[in-house]
């Protein structure tokens, strides 16, 4: 991709009236552009980002057997009327609207009941399971706040997964693999060291849940955390018997600001008996189905990247998420400083390389702004003074001092093999 071509311009203002510092960077960058309080949309580099964070999430779930699929967003007022779910009272985040013929309609917040409603149509047998689908959708909520950027939005992208499984014990074994590849999808993004399984409310979804939160001095919630055993529970279920539950004190929890980047729940038989989805076991009882739900939000994540990585220049991108691995920036227009600026560029490409080509015709100190702001990982210069000497300039984002080195130095450095 080269800068010039790209319709998106970095700014040097903050955005009005936008207090997060992950929006605020993310606007000032061009990575996406506000509508409205909660509403964003992505633009050509964010969605490289989201790319990026959805192709990893995509191949952990691939990994425990999950068959994507993409869901509805309208959903009819009568399959969440049989679990109770409809009414506002249970579920406060529905957008909900009508049809010209008047019935009801909800724009879809969650799937647990519509998939129930597919699976029937699938699902009779033992044989059958264990079964997993999942999606990647944006997903709408009448969120009350909306204040912190894209790490809490009223429309958003998530992963959603729901698991049919036969019995609790079944259940289990498959919630357990799906805990183990969220910890792999937080270490290949970047949050892995500061992520923890949180013991947690399940809101409108079940009694008690288990979230995947992040710690982030601007996050929106509280959790206490035990280092030493790596547990954490989250502040609205701290009590003497869920302390009691995890064998650990009051006085041994630290308070700590987080993020929420995930979300896992336990339905047992509760929504197939209100819907009334059962199979055949093994001796030929009808038996009803276990559910499992697991969100996993794919723009959230990216504003809490974007919110624990930043520094006073810019974006930090983690290699795996950046929109580009390399920022190419050609300093002037002398023929042999184009020719090897478009020959390098060339090369990185067809060594599958992502670049940002910095063909712009700008002085240098905007393009190394530029670089920062957008923190792309490495930053490599050609120059007058670079070609004179056959070397290439380096830099790392998160380096104090660029480096020259020779063309053999530098794929090196960015790990091209030859």
């Amino acid at each position: 991709m080269k800068l010039s071509q790209l319709f998106t311009k970095t700014s040097k203002n903050v955005p009005a009236g936008e207090t997060s510092r992950n929006a605020q960077l993310l606007i000032q960058a061009g990575y996406i552009h506000k509508e409205m309080a909660g509403v964003y949309s992505y633009l050509p580099l964010g969605l490289k980002v989201l790319e990026n964070i959805t192709r990893i999430v995509r191949q952990e779930m691939n990994a425990v057997e999950g068959q994507e699929l993409i869901m509805t967003n309208l959903q009819p007022r009568e399959i969440w009327e049989t679990t109770g779910r409809w009414d506002d009272k249970t579920v406060d985040v529905w957008f909900k609207t009508k049809l010209k013929d008047g019935a009801d309609v909800g724009l879809a917040w969650s799937h647990e009941e519509p998939i129930i409603e597919t699976m029937k149509q699938y699902v009779s047998s033992y044989k059958d399971l264990p079964v997993s689908v999942y999606q990647f959708q944006t997903k709408l909520r009448n969120e009350l706040r909306a204040k912190s950027g894209i790490m809490r939005g009223r429309e958003f992208v998530m992963k959603d997964m729901y698991s049919l499984t036969a019995d609790a014990a079944q259940h289990e074994a498959y919630y357990n693999s799906v805990i183990e590849a969220y910890k792999q999808v937080y270490d290949r993004v970047g949050l892995g060291q500061d992520t923890y399984v949180t013991f947690a409310s399940g809101g409108a979804f079940t009694q008690f849940s288990h979230e995947f939160q992040t710690l982030c001095e601007t996050g929106e919630d509280v959790i206490y955390l035990h280092r030493g055993k790596n547990i954490a529970i989250n502040e609205e279920v701290l009590n003497d018997d869920s302390l009691k539950e995890l064998g650990i004190q009051r006085d041994e929890l630290e308070e700590v600001k987080s993020s929420e980047v995930g979300n896992i729940f336990n339905f047992g038989t509760d929504k197939s008996e209100k819907m009334n989805f059962t199979f055949t076991n093994e001796a030929g009882e009808r038996k009803f189905i276990h559910l499992g739900s697991y969100g996993l939000g794919i723009t959230r994540v990216m504003g809490v990247v974007a919110e624990k990585f930043a520094d006073d220049k810019g974006l930090v991108w983690p290699e795996a998420v950046a929109p580009a691995k390399v920022y190419l920036a050609r300093l002037g227009d002398a023929e042999a400083v184009v020719k090897q600026a478009d020959e390098l560029y060339e090369r990185l490409t067809a060594s599958g390389v992502e670049v940002l080509y910095d063909d712009r015709d700008t002085r240098a100190g905007e393009k190394f702004a530029d670089a920062d702001l957008l923190g792309i990982p490495y930053r490599v210069v050609i120059s007058g003074k670079t070609v004179a000497v056959g070397n290439y300039e380096l830099k790392a984002r998160t380096a104090a001092e660029a480096r020259q080195v020779s063309l053999d130095e530098l794929t090196k450095a960015l790990g091209i093999t030859t």
